[in-house]
């Protein structure tokens, strides 16, 4: 079963005059239908959308609790704040994967949530809502001018690449760091993946990262690691916060927030996306995210957006046309995990942070390896390097996350001493 790509054929004006591309990308195939899922479905899949939501409901989430709480946000705005990121995650990923058949999946911005944690010292969390929702009209209204993929396709993939392989570097080296604070969980996960790697008889039965969560899931319970938190609410109880619109808030919020998610987020999502074969539809995630962006600010929720880890982790293995499966299973499950997000929260928490570190960097492998591949090995090698290190560095301007300057210098850097690799067509 081949990918159908779009190709605009269309003329307009005179002869062989080719017709503007359009604003939203065609999806150039029948969107999924129930019959296609099932018919495309397999464990593999299913179990890369459950790694892909373990993943963003675990280290993500911790994250997210522990500006909230910082911030001094009560528990039903917490509570309402991870309904909010979960459920629109799982609404964008259904929607978009099912119509462009191919694994687009959605979250929310980590790094939006990290810059908001200094911001909730002297601005009231009903500023920072207002600054939510601003910036979701912004996102929304550059992804219908058609900017956002003007400005992407200007930027050649090895450096984009390069600032992808800085993101995810912490997953690789979070595996070693695991491995030796806490050998009794890590190092048996470590040892399955390689073993069902290695062997692809035992691999077929059982995926590769599959038995890395189950190693993993038997030894936190025989190491007695496993420490459930007092209870709680069962299932999430959503709360409007009404916004206040403030200079101040807006000022310093609505810029990084809207760049993080279209450049940072959106453009580690888009790498990885072709670096596995697909054709991300560049437009149409930049609507989306502002879309659900606004939905996001109903809940006093941060920016939604695509992102670079969870599809990587749903385009790890299995044929590409079946991709969108582990997408399909992803935001099921995400929905799911909004509606009881106060309990299944506590339960993700409650096991020790390396089950979830080792796990993030063992399933990202193959991603990261692919990025260095991409960044280093033909054309724009040195423009790659300085992307790699400014965002390496941690380099924070402006509350503009690093990978954002990361492609920007890069970028200069290979203008001006790589006019060779950016002659060649």
């Amino acid at each position: 079963m081949s990918h159908p790509r779009h190709h605009p054929t269309a003329t307009s004006g005179g002869a062989g005059t080719p017709a503007p591309e359009p604003l939203l990308e065609r999806p150039g195939i029948r969107p999924a239908g129930l019959r296609s899922i099932l018919r495309d479905l397999g464990l593999s899949y299913v179990s890369n959308g459950a790694i892909g939501l373990i993943f963003a409901a675990s280290g993500p989430i911790a994250v997210t609790l522990a500006v909230g709480t910082a911030g001094d946000l009560t528990q039903g705005q917490l509570s309402s704040w991870v309904f909010g990121i979960l459920f629109s995650g799982g609404a964008a990923t259904l929607l978009m994967s099912l119509i462009y058949r191919q694994p687009l999946g959605f979250a929310w911005s980590i790094p939006g949530t990290v810059l908001l944690g200094p911001s909730l010292q002297h601005l009231s969390f009903p500023e920072v809502v207002g600054a939510f929702f601003t910036s979701g009209v912004l996102i929304l209204a550059l992804g219908a001018t058609g900017v956002v993929r003007k400005a992407m396709a200007l930027v050649p993939m090895p450096l984009v690449m390069a600032m992808v392989a800085a993101v995810f570097l912490k997953f690789g080296t979070d595996i070693v760091a695991s491995t030796q604070d806490n050998p009794a969980v890590a190092a048996p996960m470590v040892a399955a993946f390689l073993v069902l790697t290695a062997i692809p008889r035992f691999g077929r039965y059982l995926p590769p990262v599959l038995g890395t969560v189950v190693a993993g899931c038997i030894a936190v319970a025989a190491s007695g690691q496993f420490k459930l938190l007092p209870g709680g609410p069962l299932l999430a109880t959503p709360v409007f916060t009404a916004p206040e619109f403030t200079w101040a808030a807006q000022l310093e919020l609505v810029v990084p927030l809207a760049i993080t998610v279209l450049f940072v987020q959106n453009g580690q999502g888009i790498a990885v996306l072709r670096a596995a074969g697909h054709q991300p539809p560049v437009n149409a995630f930049a609507m989306a995210s502002g879309a659900f962006s606004v939905l996001n600010a109903g809940f006093g929720a941060v920016s939604a957006c695509v992102t670079g880890p969870t599809n990587a982790l749903l385009t790890s293995s299995g044929k590409r046309e079946r991709q969108y499966t582990a997408a399909v299973a992803y935001g099921l499950l995400a929905l799911v995990f909004a509606a009881f997000a106060p309990t299944l929260t506590r339960l993700m928490l409650a096991a020790p942070k390396e089950f979830v570190l080792a796990l993030g960097g063992i399933a990202m492998l193959r991603a990261l390896q692919q990025a260095f591949v991409t960044a280093f090995s033909t054309s724009f090698t040195l423009g790659s390097l300085v992307t790699f290190v400014v965002t390496i560095s941690g380099m924070n301007l402006f509350n503009i996350h690093a990978a954002f300057w990361g492609l920007v210098i890069g970028y200069g850097v290979s203008r001006l001493l790589e006019r060779a690799d950016h002659a060649r067509p």
